[in-house]
């Protein structure tokens, strides 16, 4: 999947989130998006997903140009697998529903295929246990993997992960994140926002870093970590690889 985006900007009031961000990614394989908090990561997604709209510039996908019609952006998010660090899933409904009511009222899935699916994907991530209970009865790391089950089962062109393991505590981040690298051995295009460094390290191709609302480096992943060109980047990870 190929990614281009010409001089995004989003502002939110006064808050300047994103000035003038320009990118080109010839195949997106897995792609950690990285920076300090605040510096327009969890915006860029948001934009990616089609749940925000940015004030100027352009984006396209394998050339497809991201629109702000709401019929093209809703086919968008029909096509976009999208993972929250508050997992939202639907409080009143079983890890099963949660997975298949989007199948059959998004995606025109009959009830039982969608059921039968929704079970496969509860099985493969060892929830079949815990298909009929509420996410107010799952820990943390299952509610985040019925969310991730989620967004696989619609076959997305395109997974997008906003902090996936932030609201985790160690053991259930690493449930999370052995999930998140069996995707990629799948060779699923991932673009995933996360301040875990020695994870993004282990999986990524390439890496996005943006600082205050700009993209200061993209690249080779290896490279980056490695002879970062700017200072902001060479800060960064001094900080958060210190300990």
């Amino acid at each position: 999947m190929r990614l281009e985006i010409r001089g995004v900007s989003k502002s939110y009031g006064d808050h300047s989130a994103l000035t003038d961000v320009n990118l080109s990614i010839a195949e997106i394989r897995v792609v950690a998006l990285l920076g300090p908090s605040g510096g327009g990561k969890s915006t860029l997604l948001r934009i990616l997903a089609g749940l925000e709209i940015p004030d100027s510039g352009d984006i396209s996908l394998n050339g497809d140009r991201l629109r702000p019609e709401e019929d093209w952006l809703l086919r968008h998010r029909r096509s976009v697998g999208t993972v929250f660090q508050s997992f939202n899933l639907f409080p009143h409904l079983t890890a099963l529903r949660n997975i298949s009511l989007p199948l059959e009222k998004v995606h025109g899935y009959a009830s039982d295929d969608a059921a039968g699916l929704a079970m496969q994907l509860l099985s493969r991530f060892q929830l079949v246990a815990h298909a009929h209970k509420t996410p107010a009865q799952l820990s943390g790391g299952q509610k985040q993997r019925v969310a991730i089950a989620r967004a696989v089962a619609i076959k997305p062109r395109l997974l997008l992960f906003d902090e996936p393991t932030s609201a985790l505590d160690p053991e259930m981040t690493v449930e999370v994140l052995d999930l998140i690298a069996e995707l990629r051995q799948e060779g699923r295009p991932l673009l995933l926002v996360t301040h875990e460094i020695g994870f993004a390290r282990k999986v990524a191709d390439q890496v996005v870093f943006l600082h205050e609302g700009k993209v200061l480096e993209y690249g080779n992943a290896q490279q980056l970590f490695e002879q970062p060109a700017t200072p902001e980047m060479r800060g960064f990870l001094d900080k958060v690889l210190r300990y």
